[in-house]
This record gives structure tokens, sequence and C-alpha cells, in this order.
């Protein structure tokens, strides 16, 4: 993996897996039973791999074939050891997110529940994935009073293309808040910069790392660039796991 430039706690993998692949994994969401989804109020999801306890404990459950065997998503998230030092040496819970066009999500720290790593891949949609940090903040600092305002510019601005996945440790993923902004389309100004909400500009950090022909030359020229309807599939290492196992009614 080669980390972005600046931050060696994040890392991004463009082409991750094969258009085969991704849309085989976005088939098998799809014939999901409906009654998995839980829907929120800019999204929907799934939660794979048990349900999370109050205390923090994962009662566990067996996570999808398609996860395991062909694509074998598992096998390949530990060769690329981002999980070697997680308790379980590979993730153990993941979520399958929808966004539909427009959609994002706001500015949100996943917590101490899990491993400090998490690996994304992306379906479908490329998207604006954004790292942000709290007002008057020191980075790395992890506040941990409630309500504290959030500076609105990010600190790490990063576009996911389709089947690429992002990993997110260390220091970026304790001491910062990661986001999306709720957009039909992400406007490129010339030399690699995306224009923001509150009017500002922020550079894409892995622009050397792109490899969709299209999107490189919204990147060298400038333009627009639509989102589509997006998935995402966050996987993560839930330290603490119950001793009894959750049942599988699929």
């Amino acid at each position: 993996m080669e980390a972005i430039p600046g931050c060696d706690t994040i890392w991004y993998i463009p082409n991750f897996i094969t258009e085969d692949e991704e849309q085989y994994l976005i088939r098998k969401a799809g014939k999901t039973s409906h009654h998995k989804w839980k829907h929120l109020g800019n999204r929907r999801l799934q939660v794979w791999g048990g349900e999370i306890l109050q205390n923090g404990t994962l009662l566990k459950q067996p996570l999808p074939q398609f996860l395991v065997k062909y694509p074998n998503i598992i096998s390949r998230l530990k060769s690329t050891s981002a999980f070697t030092s997680s308790p379980h040496g590979e993730p153990n819970h993941v979520i399958l997110n929808e966004y539909l066009q427009g959609q994002g999500i706001m500015p949100h720290e996943d917590g101490p529940i899990y491993h400090p790593v998490v690996a994304t891949i992306s379906l479908g949609s490329h998207t604006m994935f954004h790292y942000y940090q709290y007002a008057n903040e020191p980075s790395g600092q992890r506040p941990h009073e409630a309500g504290r305002s959030i500076d609105p510019n990010p600190v790490v601005s990063l576009l996911l293309e389709r089947r690429s996945l992002i990993v997110t440790t260390g220091e970026m993923y304790m001491g910062h808040l990661h986001g999306i902004e709720e957009t039909n389309q992400d406007d490129i100004l010339q030399g690699a910069l995306v224009s923001l909400k509150t009017g500002d500009s922020t550079e894409i950090a892995n622009q050397h790392l792109l490899t969709d022909k299209e999107i490189i030359k919204v990147m060298e020229y400038g333009g627009s660039l639509k989102r589509g309807t997006r998935h995402s599939l966050t996987f993560r290492d839930v330290g603490r796991v119950a001793k009894q196992t959750l049942i599988c009614n699929t």
C-alpha cells in the first residue's frame, strides 16, 4: 500500500477489486432480505458480523459467504497487512452503507469500540471523502467533551474511485473525524482542487494515485463529476467478542 503524501496513516489502493467483482457484490447486497436494511435519515445500511451490545461487546455472527469465499475480500484485506496488529488479525464486523445521489454523512468518529483501523471499499460510484478536526483543537488530540464544534474545512480530502480501498489508522483514526458532503456532483477546479460547501476549496491529496481516465482528465482541466448510487463496505475489528454466537436465520 502507498500512504497519502504528508499523512502516513492513510492508504489508498485503486482497483482493489475488479469490475466483475464490484457488480457481483452489488448484486449480492441487493438480494439481501429487505428486513436486514436499517433506514436512517439520510441513507440505509446493513450490518454484518453480529450485533454490538451496549457494553461494546460483539455478539458475533458469521460474515456473508461472499466476503469469505469469492471474491474473498477478507483474505485480500489481510494480505494488505492493515489488520496485522488488530486483536483478531482481520476484520470481524462489516457495515454496508447505501448512498443515493446527493446523500452523505456528517463528520463523525468511529469510537474506541473498534481497533483503530478501518478499511472501506467503494462500489458503484466515486465520492469525496474528507477528514476533519475539532475547531481550535491541535491536530492529534482527541477531545472527550461532547458538543465540541468541528472545523468545517477538512485537513485532508481524498477522491475515492469505484472499486478502490481506503485504509485509515493511527492518528488519523483516533484524532480526527471523517465525513462525506451531501451533493449531487463534485466540482473540481483546475489543479485538482475540489469545491466545498463553505465556499473554499481543498486539494485532492490522492490525485497522483487515481487511475480512472475520466476523473484524471477532470483533475487536470477542471469540471464536474456526477455522483451515482454508491455502496460502501466498511471493515473493522471489534476487540471484545462475546462467547456466545448470534444465530443467523438467512
